[in-house]
C-alpha cells in the first residue's frame, strides 16, 4: 500500500493536531479554543488542560481506560450552574451537605456527601437558576454510599425532566426524558437528562435521595447517604465534557482544527481521504472533513456526517459541479467508523468498515490545486464535532483490496475496543 501524505494519529497535545506524516509539520492542523477545557487522561481521571491546548481523550469501558486516545472537538457550551463542586451554599430539604468526603472523578478529595435526615419527608439538594429556551441537558456524577437510589431532575416551570436511578450499578429505573449513563470508575457514574422544548426562563435543579422503592417521602437513618460531584446544565442535546465552575457560569469556547497540508501536498486528480471517527450524538448535525482550494472554492471534496440522522455523505466537486455524490445510512454515528473516499478519473467509491458501499465508474476529476484539509466546511460552517482516532490522506487512488484493508478492523480485539465491548 502507498504511504499516506498526511497521517494524523493522536499522540500529543498542544496548539496543533500533530500529524506524524509528513515529518516537516506541513500536515499539522492548527487548533483553536479560547480558554481551558477538561479531558479524560490516561489514568481515567478528569483533567483540565490550558488555554488553546488540544485534548487527547482516553476511552473508558466499564470505568476503566481501554485503548488509545482520540482527539476531541466540541462546540461552545456554557455550564449555567455557578458552583459545580462547592455545594455548601445550595438549598436543601431534610438533608445534610458535607463537603470533601470522597475522591471525585478528578482524583481530588472533593466529592460531596448527601446525608438524609430522619424526617419522614423528601430529602434533596436544589438550586434555583436561569434556563435557556430550547433543548437542555442536566448532568451530575453520582456514587453510592449505603444509600444508592436517587431522583435527578430540572424543573422548567411546568415539567420536571427527570431520571430515577441506582448509583450502585449505573442503572435507570424510570425517566420521562432522554438519559445517558457513563461509568467513570471507582463507583462514579455520570447521569444526564436531556429535554426539548424548554420555554421557561426560571427553574431549578434537584438531586433527591430516595428509598429503595424510589419513594420521595421516607425516613432515613440519619447516618447513611450517597455522593455527588460536578453538576452541569447546558443548552444542547447531549452532555459535553465537564466544565467546572466556582461562583459564576463558565463558557468553554468552540474548537476548530484547520489548515493541514499545502498546494504541494494534495492531488486533485486522484487520491483517498480516510477517517476513523465518531459523533457524540445522532442529532442531524452536519459535520465536515473537507479538502479544498482556499483561493478557488469551486474545487473541493468532502466527507461528512449528514443532516439525515445516521448518514455519511461524500462528494467530489469540480468547477462547482458535483461529479460524484454518495450517501450511506446503515451504521451508527456514535460508534467509531472507518470511512474512506476515493476519487480518480472514472473511478469513485466509498468504503465503510471494510465494505464498498458505493461506486461510480464515470466522471472526470479537475485540474485546480487543492491546498487545505480542514475539520469544517470551507466557509467555516458545519465544523466537525466528535472524536477522531485517525485520519489519512493518500495522493494516489488505492485499489479495492487496499481500501478494504484500510477500513477493516486490524483484529477482533481492535473491533471490540472500538465498539466499546468488553472481551474476557
Amino acid at each position: 500500500m502507498a504511504k499516506p501524505k498526511i497521517a494524523l494519529v493522536p499522540s500529543a497535545q498542544g496548539s496543533k493536531f500533530y500529524s506524524v506524516l509528513p515529518s516537516s509539520g506541513v500536515g499539522d492542523f492548527t487548533f483553536s479554543r479560547s480558554g481551558s477545557a477538561t479531558r479524560i487522561n490516561s489514568q481515567g481521571l478528569i483533567e483540565t488542560v490550558g488555554n488553546g491546548v488540544s485534548r487527547l481523550n482516553y476511552p473508558m469501558i466499564d470505568g476503566v481506560v481501554s485503548g488509545c486516545p482520540h482527539h476531541i472537538l466540541e462546540p461552545q457550551r456554557t455550564n449555567l450552574i455557578t458552583n459545580s463542586e462547592d455545594l455548601s451554599g445550595y438549598s436543601s430539604t431534610n438533608l445534610d451537605i458535607i463537603s470533601n468526603q470522597n475522591i471525585s472523578p478528578s482524583g481530588v478529595l472533593n466529592g460531596t456527601f448527601l446525608r438524609p435526615t430522619t424526617a419522614n419527608s423528601r430529602h434533596q439538594i436544589y438550586q434555583n437558576a436561569s434556563l435557556t429556551a430550547g433543548t437542555n441537558t442536566l448532568s451530575v456524577f453520582i456514587k453510592a454510599g449505603n444509600y444508592s437510589k436517587f431522583r435527578l431532575y430540572f424543573y422548567d416551570g411546568t415539567t420536571a425532566h427527570e431520571v430515577k436511578g441506582d448509583s450502585s450499578n449505573g442503572t435507570i429505573h424510570s425517566t420521562n426524558s432522554t438519559v445517558k449513563v457513563e461509568s467513570y470508575g471507582n463507583g462514579w457514574y455520570r447521569y444526564s437528562v436531556t429535554a426539548t422544548n424548554v420555554t421557561y426562563s426560571v427553574g431549578n435543579y434537584t438531586v433527591r435521595v430516595t428509598n429503595e422503592s424510589y419513594q420521595d417521602d421516607w425516613v432515613a437513618n440519619g447516618v447513611d447517604g450517597l455522593y455527588i460531584f460536578g453538576l452541569q446544565f447546558e443548552n444542547g442535546s447531549y452532555p459535553t465534557s465537564y466544565i467546572p465552575t466556582n461562583g459564576s457560569a463558565v463558557t468553554r469556547s468552540a474548537e476548530t482544527a484547520t489548515g493541514s497540508g499545502d498546494a504541494a501536498t494534495f492531488n486533485d486528480s486522484e487520491g483517498v481521504l480516510m477517517a476513523e471517527i465518531s459523533g457524540f450524538v445522532d442529532d442531524g448535525s452536519i459535520r465536515y472533513l473537507q479538502i479544498y482550494n482556499s483561493q478557488n472554492i469551486s474545487q473541493r471534496l468532502f466527507l461528512r456526517y449528514d443532516n439525515a440522522g445516521n448518514r455519511i455523505k461524500v462528494a467530489y466537486i469540480n468547477n462547482s459541479i458535483a461529479i460524484y455524490v454518495a450517501t450511506y445510512d446503515d451504521f451508527n454515528i456514535t460508534d467509531y467508523n472507518k470511512i474512506s473516499f476515493k476519487w480518480s478519473n472514472s473511478d469513485f467509491n466509498l468504503y465503510v468498515n471494510g465494505f464498498k458501499v458505493d461506486e461510480q465508474l464515470s466522471g472526470s476529476t479537475g485540474n485546480s490545486s487543492l491546498d487545505s484539509l480542514d475539520f469544517k466546511q470551507f466557509t467555516g460552517s458545519f465544523p466537525f464535532y466528535g472524536n477522531t482516532k485517525q485520519l489519512q490522506y493518500f495522493d494516489t487512488a488505492l485499489t479495492d483490496s487496499e481500501l478494504e484493508t484500510l477500513t477493516s478492523w486490524v483484529s477482533f480485539q481492535d473491533m471490540a475496543n472500538s465498539q466499546l465491548y468488553s472481551v474476557e
